[in-house]
Formats: structure tokens, sequence, C-alpha cells
């Protein structure tokens, strides 16, 4: 019953799960391998369809919906797919910060900066995040909900921007 973009934001919630290095482990309320066998099994049921559709876009580890959306965005604008609680690694191989969604192929990631970003205690740990990804050569690009409003195009050109820095070509 829910549009395609509200139900992957729901599917991204039930099979969300990640052992980040700060903040507390997530475990899945469902396998993501399970849910996509009882969709795929489900048959006469209205919105089947829809269902079949948005779980093969569901994604582990999301943390919030705005950061489905601005994934599905990112995705109809024919980007390059970005993954959710993306490590970005040091020289030895470990995890010094984890993106929102990244894209190790073209070393960009993309930071959803929600209300809670602008108290002074999130940018002071903000900016220490912000030279930590310059530090590893990633190029990141912050989306606010001020650019969602304005729509896919305009946050679509913002993170082509980001990857185009990391040596994306676009197609045609």
């Amino acid at each position: 019953m829910l549009p395609l973009p509200a139900l992957v934001a729901a599917g991204d919630w039930l099979v969300s799960a990640h052992g980040r290095s700060f903040g507390y482990p997530r475990q899945a309320l469902v396998a993501l391998n399970e849910l996509q066998d009882f969709v795929a099994e489900l048959r006469g049921v209205p919105g089947i369809r829809t269902a079949r559709i948005a779980v093969g876009l569901l994604r582990s580890g999301v943390d919030s919906p705005q950061e489905s959306y601005l994934r599905l965005m990112l995705q109809k604008n024919g980007l390059p797919e970005f993954r959710p609680s993306c490590p970005l690694l040091d020289g030895a191989g470990r995890p010094v910060v984890w993106a929102d969604l990244g894209c190790p192929e073209f070393r960009t990631c993309v930071e959803y900066d929600g209300e809670h970003h602008l108290t002074r205690e999130q940018q002071l740990r903000d900016h220490n995040r912000d030279l930590l990804v310059r530090e590893l050569g990633w190029h990141q690009v912050k989306v606010s909900s001020g650019d969602m409003q304005r729509g896919s195009s305009w946050v679509a050109a913002k993170v082509a921007r980001g990857l185009k820095l990391g040596g994306w070509i676009p197609e045609g």
C-alpha cells in the first residue's frame, strides 16, 4: 500500500544490521534473503508487484529513512551504486570512518546531515570526521533536508560533482 520509496525505507529498516566501531551494534529484524524468499513466494496479494521491486532495492546497514530515500534518488538518476554504512579504511585496512553512503570505486561518500547535525557537539564531531575523510583521500558530499526538498536532479548533480573528483565519467 505504500509508495515504492517508503516501502524500501521500511524494508531497509527491517533488514538493517551493522557492527560499527561506534554506537550500538544493530541486528536485522529479518535477514534480507529470508525476506526476499518470503516475498518471492507470495501470490495474489495486493501490492505484491511493488513489494517484489522494493525487496530488490533493499540494503542492509541503513540508519534512517532519509538515507534510503537519498540512495534511491542517486540510483534513479543513473549514478553508481552507493553502499550504506560504508567503511573508509586506513592504510592498514582498518575502518576509520563509517560513511552514510559510500562508493569505493570512486572514493566518494555521501553524508545525510539531518537536524541533529546542527548541535554544537555534533558539529565538532563532524568537523573531525570531515578531516579524516579528506586524509583518507575520499571526496565527501553533504546532503541536507534543504537539498532533498530541491529534488532528485539537484541532489544527483551535487553528488555527481563528488564522483567526478573521484574519476567517474558519466555515460552519454
